[in-house]
């Protein structure tokens, strides 16, 4: 019979499991201990609880920093630093290749493509180890993966071919090891409550949004002094970070279990639903390049402080929103959103200088904005899907349910890319730009009647009442 407990300190469990169920007022020999006895035991225990302490102490959002935590979060700092290539890769496709507003998202969301499908990565990382590590050596690879697809892009690739080839395979290695790094954060929230979830992903996202604040720090400014080229072989670099902390990780046994669950399938719907909103980025890339003359130092300078608001975001909901339940948080966040997705309306009929802000100072407190309330937004969905994944098959499950949520995005960005084309946005022509930015901010109102796909979830109070229950009655 299985007894399911509330989480408690360590120095508790510990305690309580070191010595047999007698009556407290006993030794082990059923002999009363005197007051010498006594004094001697507590001093030991302080001096364990000393230790204890100290040895935990290096903690981050709550989580303790063991060498496999530190892998896992370099990890995703990675993932966030690589982002140094991404403005370069917008300027690259807009001023040498010239390509229009539409063919940008296209070539966008194919090279999205190996998103959608990380269930492979994690079926062939679970079921097929390399030199007997499942982990290990995926992280290699994919850190090679990247290294050379970025070195191609800064010597050879000159067409838009090869510009979709290069960061398909730089999304590639970035999907393999998100898989991986994903399966080692699903085996440490398994059976842990909502906070200690939270917690996990706050460090997780808060070392990818530090990995942002360090690449946007230098990427406009690398873009203007050195050229595209500079900053994508100084991007090269960048995955071998994952290789080298692939030394780190620590594996996990793996047995095979399936996703024909409701508990499953339905939150997976939701998501994708939710995700698979049309989104009008790419047109307003062109219209704040082109129309409003945004630098690439400028745009630098917004996506540093686009980063800070991702940490910030992640913060909020580490601090003070992981025990809320996530259909309210779903609820709110998705109604103000789409609220504040209507302020570029403002940039766009320049209402805003009417208002006394200039354009540079509107665009970065708008994105600032949207991007902590987008941070909140998402944190429950990777909790939710940590949550909900059975024991056994964690890659290929949590990879299962991120790549429908990708595929989501992607189908977003693909309708987006329609309906600009629809509109007749194209890099020179933003007459219709206002029309599209209000039908993609109502159309993100749409998902929410299906809230109810979503589990029913208690707060950790209420988990911690039941357990305490489901114990007493056992």
């Amino acid at each position: 019979m299985s007894v399911s407990v509330s989480i408690q300190s360590a120095s508790l469990r510990r305690d309580s499991d070191s010595e047999p169920l007698l009556d407290s007022r006993y030794g082990k020999d059923g002999v009363a201990p005197t007051t010498v006895d006594e004094d001697t035991a507590s001093s030991n225990k302080t001096v364990l609880r000393k230790k204890r302490y100290s040895i935990n102490s290096m903690s981050c959002f709550g989580v303790e920093l063991t060498p496999d935590n530190v892998a896992v979060a370099m990890v995703y700092f990675v993932q966030g630093v690589l982002g140094l290539s991404r403005l370069a890769v917008s300027f690259y496709m807009k001023d040498d290749l010239h390509l229009d507003p539409a063919e940008t998202a296209v070539i966008s969301g194919i090279s999205s493509l190996p998103w959608l499908v990380k269930p492979l990565y994690g079926f062939i990382s679970d079921s097929f180890p390399l030199f007997g590590y499942r982990r290990r050596s995926y992280l290699v690879l994919s850190g090679l993966l990247g290294a050379f697809s970025w070195s191609l892009m800064a010597t050879f690739v000159d067409t838009k071919y090869g510009v979709a080839f290069c960061i398909l395979l730089g999304s590639l290695s970035v999907a393999f090891s998100d898989v991986v790094v994903d399966s080692m954060v699903v085996e440490r929230s398994r059976g842990e409550s909502q906070r200690m979830s939270g917690s996990l992903q706050s460090l997780c996202w808060g070392s990818s949004a530090f990995g942002g604040i360090v690449s946007s720090y230098f990427s406009g400014s690398f873009v203007g002094a050195y050229g595209v080229r500079f900053v994508f072989g100084l991007t090269a670099l960048l995955p071998l970070i994952t290789s080298a902390v692939s030394v780190l990780v620590k594996e996990q046994p793996i047995r095979g279990q399936n996703m024909g669950q409701p508990n499953v399938f339905l939150p997976t719907l939701f998501i994708f639903l939710w995700q698979a909103t049309p989104q009008s980025d790419s047109a307003m890339f062109y219209f704040t390049t082109n129309k409003l003359g945004f630098t690439p130092e400028f745009l630098g300078r917004v996506k540093l402080v686009t980063s800070i608001a991702s940490l910030l975001g992640v913060g909020l909901y580490n601090g003070f929103l992981k025990t809320v339940r996530l259909r309210k948080i779903f609820l709110v966040t998705t109604i103000i959103g789409s609220a504040l997705g209507m302020t570029q309306v403002l940039l766009v009929t320049g209402l805003n200088r009417q208002l006394g802000i200039n354009d540079e100072w509107f665009a970065m407190g708008d994105s600032l904005i949207i991007t902590v309330l987008g941070q909140v937004s998402f944190m429950p969905v990777l909790v939710l899907a940590a949550k909900i994944c059975p024991e056994g098959m964690e890659a290929t499950l949590f990879a299962t349910l991120m790549s429908i949520s990708n595929g989501g995005s992607v189908l977003g960005g693909l309708i987006g890319a329609g309906l600009t084309k629809l509109f007749g946005v194209t890099k020179d022509k933003f007459d219709n730009l206002t029309f599209l930015i209000i039908l993609c901010n109502l159309s993100s109102l749409l998902p929410l009647p299906l809230l109810g796909l979503l589990p029913e979830d208690s707060s950790d109070s209420d988990s911690e009442k039941n357990a305490d229950v489901e114990m007493k009655s056992n």
